[in-house]
């Protein structure tokens, strides 16, 4: 006789191209059903195997905000923060009706905002720190001209050259390279590729740490670009950052020097379909 398996609800919610798993541990109602988060997480995610996705939202009760997120890469890493996945979770709870459309959010990183409308999410971001500005970065035989900056999680922006093809670029291959250098040891960092597209437009490839991979889209990614094509080149904000998915992000900022605050991430998200699962 076969072994009678549990069953969890999900939900997979896409922001402008990130996709992300959702359940539901308020009460901690998973606790026996799931007893390791990241261990789950390393089978979920895993694309053609299971559903897929960028990455699990765990979304638990909070004694300071609306509700905590809680998030895990497909390598079973655990992070402090994931824009769009923070504009997913407040989109799933608001549809819900776990909370109005003004939702606040515990996380690693600290507590967000989050403002949900018929169209788009808007999330008041952390204030950025650790900002570094032309640092050189040896990778093989090349100097890169890098830029570091910590929006929640840590971030590398380059910007590509003119001439460059930003949509041939190898950016798996040049985003390992950055992501496990040694200057990052041992956290790592994730390796932003930025394409200048006029006075207030950037395009962004993300190689993301934890999914060891390009991503279709990357919030914190986009914050980090979009401040630091203003603090070197001028870009003027709110800045739009046209990710490889198509979808447009836009970060809304203040800054003052290198000092940046009252930090918006808005775009589109969208609940794709919501499932059952055996584990």
């Amino acid at each position: 006789m076969s072994e009678v398996q549990d069953t969890i609800k999900f939900a997979k919610v896409v922001g402008s191209g990130n996709d992300f798993i959702i359940i539901d541990n308020r009460g901690d109602r998973l606790k026996k059903s799931i007893p390791n988060f990241s261990r789950f997480a390393k089978t979920i995610c895993e694309r053609k195997n299971s559903i897929g996705s960028d990455g699990l939202l765990v979304l638990e009760d909070s004694k300071t905000a609306d509700l905590k997120m809680r998030i895990f890469n497909p390598d079973g890493s655990e992070v402090t923060m994931c824009g769009n996945g923070a504009r997913c979770s407040a989109l799933y709870a608001f549809k819900n009706e776990w909370c109005s459309e003004n939702i606040t959010m515990e996380t690693g990183a600290g507590i967000i905002k989050a403002q949900v409308s018929s169209k788009d999410v808007r999330l008041a971001m952390t204030n950025p720190k650790d900002i570094k500005l032309d640092k050189d970065l040896g990778l093989g035989n090349t100097i890169f001209k890098t830029h570091f900056i910590d929006t929640g999680v840590p971030h590398v922006v380059h910007f590509l050259n003119d001439d460059t093809d930003i949509k041939d670029y190898p950016v798996k291959e040049t985003g390992k390279k950055v992501r496990y250098h040694k200057t990052f040891e041992p956290e790592g960092t994730n390796a932003n590729f930025v394409k200048l597209n006029g006075k207030s437009s950037i395009h962004l490839r993300t190689y993301e740490r934890g999914v060891e991979d390009e991503t279709l889209a990357c919030g914190t990614g986009a914050v980090a670009s979009a401040i630091v094509s203003h603090l070197v080149y001028g870009t003027e904000q709110p800045v739009e950052v046209i990710t490889i998915s198509g979808d447009a992000l836009k970060v809304y900022f203040k800054a003052n020097g290198n000092k940046v605050n009252d930090v918006y991430l808005e775009g589109p998200a969208k609940i794709v379909y919501e499932g059952i699962i055996s584990i």
